[in-house]
């Protein structure tokens, strides 16, 4: 079981509906077409995850199917990204953070809302 989320590059959507709009016309384009190399801020981000936590998937890629990276689950300005469930509150909430710190939007596609950074009102 997993928790999932959505970080891309664009203007903060005015509410959850709208954000919900932006995420799956992104989807469409860079992950169900043909997938494109990540942007600069999208890489920075992805790097930044993998920073703080580099163990998070560990190294078996049967179990954990991002051992090779979370670069590998980004396309153009939008990374998608799966969190072992037993650490999505931890992880969530500082990913969170590090788009905020990025300029990125975060979004949440299980409860369909925007993810703001750790310390904010959800």
């Amino acid at each position: 079981m997993s928790y999932d989320l959505a970080v891309w590059e664009g203007d903060m959507p005015a509410d959850d509906e709208a954000a919900g709009e932006v995420y799956e016309a992104l989807y469409q384009q860079y992950f169900e077409s043909e997938e494109q190399p990540p942007t600069p801020r999208i890489r920075a981000y992805a790097d930044a995850v993998a920073a703080r936590w580099p163990d998070l998937y560990g190294h078996d890629a049967d179990v954990h199917p991002l051992s090779n990276g979370l670069i590998d689950e980004a396309s153009g300005p939008m990374v998608y990204f799966t969190i072992p469930f037993g650490r999505s509150d931890e992880v969530s909430s500082e990913a969170a953070r590090l788009a905020a710190e990025h300029g990125l939007v975060c979004y949440d596609p299980q409860w369909e809302h925007l993810r703001p950074p750790a310390g904010h009102d959800e």
